[in-house]
């Protein structure tokens, strides 16, 4: 039976950490803000800002909204994130993804000041990040990484399978597990016998985004199952890309969707805020 690892409570002592860091800054005369642009009106998109516009009360980070409309061009955009970076009031920038067709992510990305890149993603941050400087760490994958450490789950000489290979998850995840002294394995969705792979794992770490792909067939006895996916199952309920009930018996731990990995990824975005300041300093 495995031991189930609590996104809510470690995302939760994070989130008081950062509180601490935050009212210890503003005593000091420090204010820290949080700029979000939202292009448009995606459902989903309204419900992430929300979510990290209440993280940011409670920790008491300035949150700076900034609503733009569906038809909003490339340009004008850009336009905007420029501004931001040169406003010494604002520590963090994040332009929720995604955004209209007409707006190429990545040329937004790179327009946002890698000092001010709270997601991440910029790639000098990314270059940084693969070199071992210091840098603004991916927030989903740098939650995975003290879901682990608070849980008590040591990676150091542990062989870590990673599915799924995206700039968001894949990638950083295994340059950071190999900075736990990990051996680090990323599949993908052209890896041949996948489940052989997935098998050696001590720590298994899914980011496919394919409802219950992964059965206790897949699962080493005893591993470490960490599921980042958000999906629906066939009765439209949330669920991971993990079969949690069919894998609870195999795995030695193993983090629920909902209340696994998505908290951490909100409370290392609100860490990265905070830590923005003392970057920015130097």
């Amino acid at each position: 039976m495995a031991a189930i690892i609590d996104g809510k409570k470690i995302s939760a002592q994070i989130r008081d950490e950062v509180k601490q860091k935050v009212q210890s800054l503003s005593e000091s005369g420090i204010k820290v803000t949080l700029a979000v642009i939202l292009v448009g009106s995606d459902p989903a998109s309204q419900v992430y800002v929300r979510n990290k516009k209440r993280a940011c009360e409670y920790c008491g980070i300035i949150s700076r909204e900034i609503l733009l409309p569906e038809e909003t061009t490339q340009e004008k955009l850009i336009s905007k994130v420029e501004e931001l970076n040169a406003d010494p009031s604002v520590n963090g920038i994040l332009v929720q993804l995604p955004v209209p067709r007409q707006i190429d992510p990545d040329a937004v990305i790179r327009a946002i000041s890698p000092l001010k890149d709270v997601d991440g993603f910029h790639p000098q941050n990314v270059g940084a990040l693969s070199i071992g400087l210091p840098c603004f760490l991916p927030c989903t994958p740098s939650g995975i990484i003290e879901l682990l450490r608070r849980s008590g789950i040591r990676a150091e000489g542990k062989e870590c399978v990673i599915v799924g290979r995206s700039n968001i998850v894949g990638k950083p995840m295994a340059m950071l597990m190999l900075r736990e002294n990990a051996t680090v394995t990323v599949a993908h969705s052209k890896t041949a016998s996948l489940q052989e792979v997935t098998k050696r794992a001590d720590i298994l770490i899914t980011a496919v985004g394919k409802p219950k792909l992964f059965t206790k067939d897949y699962i080493k006895q005893g591993a470490a199952v960490i599921d980042c996916g958000m999906d629906r199952d066939e009765n439209g309920k949330l669920c991971g890309d993990v079969d949690f009930d069919d894998v609870f018996d195999t795995a030695g731990s193993i983090t629920p969707v909902p209340g696994g990995v998505g908290p951490m990824t909100v409370a290392m975005l609100m860490k990265n805020c905070a830590d923005a300041v003392d970057l920015q300093r130097k």
